[in-house]
């Protein structure tokens, strides 16, 4: 397994060249970046990933809590399924396999069924574009009242019947609702695009960094490694400083170490 972590959660302070450095001098393989809008900013991305020996292997997308797939206004939707295929088409630019989408959120004026039938209808139509460039649509176990149990997780990426839906999964949030050495073993590695590393506090519920939480990370470790798991594992965790981003990198080993 690599090591990656997301571009957004290194010090604010840093120049964004600055941030490739610093994530290369702490020992990460590779650095998720954020879905942009224009090619120019891709470009910059690439260049920089390229100087400082780094992969971009994942996309984060940027308005699906903004724009979500499953809003009642059409307009909305449409502005988010424009930004994925966007995205998608950056994907090959990065030299990125995957784009994590936020499916839907369950509100108060959209219901749970509407959240299922308009997401899976925006998403069967950008599949297709996924396809064309090859880059996987990754849904992401979110806060967002939707797909609470592993089985309906596998349930709603199956339907899609296409090797470039699957999940993107993050051991940390799941700590609100379930238990992540299930979620993997349910998923397998056939559903498994990426996984997201963060810890959680269950009493207080709040996240906090690896190793100071409630996330049994042996039994996260040994279920990666039981299904065959062998892509990223990328931090989402702030940093303040670049001592702490080359600790944190350290605390990825050494939940490598326990599996």
């Amino acid at each position: 397994m690599r090591k990656g972590i997301c571009l957004g959660c290194l010090p604010k302070e840093l120049t964004l060249e600055q941030k490739f450095e610093v994530a290369k001098e702490a020992g990460f393989d590779g650095i998720e970046v954020p879905s942009v809008e224009t090619d120019e900013e891709v470009e910059q991305f690439r260049e920089l990933a390229t100087l400082y020996g780094l992969e971009i292997p994942s996309m984060m997308g940027s308005v699906h809590w903004k724009w979500p797939l499953s809003d009642p206004d059409p307009g909305v939707r449409l502005k988010c399924a424009d930004h994925m295929r966007r995205a998608l088409r950056h994907g090959p630019m990065l030299g990125a396999n995957t784009l994590l989408l936020v499916p839907a959120v369950v509100k108060e004026d959209v219901t749970y069924e509407e959240a299922m039938q308009r997401s899976k209808a925006e998403i069967a139509g950008l599949v297709p574009v996924a396809e064309t460039y090859g880059v996987v649509i990754a849904v992401e176990n979110v806060w967002n009242k939707f797909l609470l149990s592993p089985i309906e997780f596998c349930d709603y990426v199956d339907s899609f019947h296409s090797d470039f839906l699957k999940a993107y999964f993050d051991v940390g949030n799941i700590m609100l609702y379930g238990y992540p050495h299930h979620w993997i073993r349910s998923l397998g590695a056939s559903r498994l695009a990426k996984v997201h590393l963060k810890d959680f506090q269950v009493g207080p519920k709040r996240f906090v960094n690896l190793l100071e939480g409630d996330v049994p990370w042996r039994e996260v470790v040994k279920a990666l490694r039981e299904i065959g798991y062998e892509d990223y594992l990328t931090v989402e965790v702030g940093m303040e400083s670049t001592d702490m981003v080359k600790e944190t990198a350290r605390r990825v080993e050494q939940i490598l170490e326990m599996g």
